[in-house]
């Protein structure tokens, strides 16, 4: 039995380029760091003594801010090259960062909000480019898990440490996330090989091409309404939840920063193979819309009285844990399903646009919603909208289904 889990773990890793794995590496650095984003809004409502919906505020413009940049950072991917991108996009986020720690004037804090959030953007598309560029033809998939593992586990290094970090200082978080992205920008620039002249072969190659753009792909957009809906559930429990467990539930933010651990830990040892197991048996579409039901029964555990505060904080966070698994490395292989090499990194900006206006929409109304009305309800009307995302998802692979391909993206 030992022997035959072993064996899985090995061919879930086995057949990935090095570039993939100096690529993960990168994100694991970068993402051992990725602190202060989760603990924001604790920060403004603990820290700088303001309501939840300053804090809401000061998110929203995060998001705003990240809107424009998956936008540019998209187009400068399919301009300038990912790796460019990428560099920049780090060691200018994380000195925004290292200043953001010394600011308490709460206007400078919008406006720094909404610039860091640009460039932490502007890394998205890129990274995602960046990712299918390296991998080994037919092991798309497994190198988004790849990255998506390194992420996980980067992230419950993070969470716990930033967690403990802000019992000490608050302040402490935003520096060690700003020198973290620094290094990991630098590690990006001596570990990942230069494409030497590859842009321009690429331009050369694209010359009386006809292209889909992602405006032009009817399908793709109504995903993208779908992803915008999924992702503004999904960023609530990262961006309101910290907020919820300290206030309603009563958790200190050590044991907050371990809850949000545990989500990065179970993704780092069970993703990869589940997706080995998972990966070409079904359309990707048929395990987003699993994940979405496991994210939607995941939220009714947060509406439990007080009394079971840390038996319902845990199993919303494993339900949570295991929608995730299924819906995002799955939605990332319907994305670059629908691209090819001249377009893929306008069809990541498209992607991750989504995932900007949520962090826009959700953060703002959810704390809204909240201070008028109570969690319970927030939980309770998420819970819906992600019945009704698994719905729209549902319809989408039926379309899918029939659809006669346009194009079919280099493997």
């Amino acid at each position: 039995m030992f022997r035959s889990i072993i064996d899985t773990y090995r061919r879930s890793f086995s057949g990935l380029s090095r570039e993939t794995w100096l690529l993960a590496t990168v994100i694991l650095i970068n993402r051992c760091g990725y602190m202060a984003v989760p603990f924001m809004s604790l920060y403004v409502t603990q820290h700088l003594h303001r309501s939840p919906s300053d804090a809401g505020l000061i998110i929203m413009l995060f998001g705003i801010g990240s809107i424009a940049g998956a936008a540019v950072g998209g187009a400068l991917t399919d301009r300038i090259g990912h790796r460019p991108v990428q560099i920049n996009s780090l060691i200018a986020g994380g000195i925004l960062f290292l200043l953001f720690a010394y600011v308490t004037h709460f206007a400078t804090l919008c406006v720094l909000s909404l610039v860091i959030s640009f460039f932490i953007e502007s890394f998205r598309p890129a990274n995602f480019a960046a990712t299918h560029s390296y991998a080994k033809p037919g092991t798309n998939t497994r190198s988004y898990a790849l990255n998506r593992l390194a992420m996980n586990i980067g992230w419950a290094v993070g969470s716990s440490l930033g967690g403990f970090l802000a019992l000490v200082d608050y302040q402490l978080i935003f520096l060690v996330d700003g020198g973290i992205s620094i290094l990991a920008g630098l590690a990006v620039m001596g570990l990942l090989p230069r494409a030497r002249g590859a842009m321009r072969k690429l331009k050369e190659k694209a010359k009386g091409v006809v292209t889909r753009r992602p405006w032009q792909d009817a399908l793709f957009l109504r995903f993208m309404a779908l992803t915008t809906l999924f992702a503004t559930c999904f960023f609530l429990l990262f961006r309101i939840g910290p907020v919820f467990f300290k206030e309603e539930w009563h958790l200190n933010e050590g044991t907050i920063g371990l809850l949000l651990a545990f989500n990065g830990v179970f993704i780092a040892l069970f993703e990869m193979v589940l997706i080995a197991r998972l990966e070409q048996r079904r359309p990707p579409l048929q395990y987003v819309i699993a994940g979405a039901l496991f994210l939607a029964a995941s939220y009714l555990f947060l509406a439990l009285p007080v009394a079971l505060a840390l038996f319902g904080a845990l199993m919303s966070m494993l339900l949570f844990t295991i929608g995730e698994m299924f819906a995002l490395p799955f939605i990332n292989t319907f994305v670059i399903s629908r691209t090819s090499e001249h377009n893929r990194g306008q069809y990541a900006a498209g992607y991750t646009l989504c995932w900007s206006c949520a962090q826009v929409i959700g953060p703002a109304g959810g704390f809204f919603l909240a201070e008028r009305w109570g969690y319970n309800l927030l939980w309770i009307l998420v819970f819906a909208l992600l019945l009704l995302a698994a719905w729209g998802f549902y319809f989408l692979y039926q379309r899918a289904r029939h659809e006669v391909p346009l194009r079919t993206a280099s493997a």
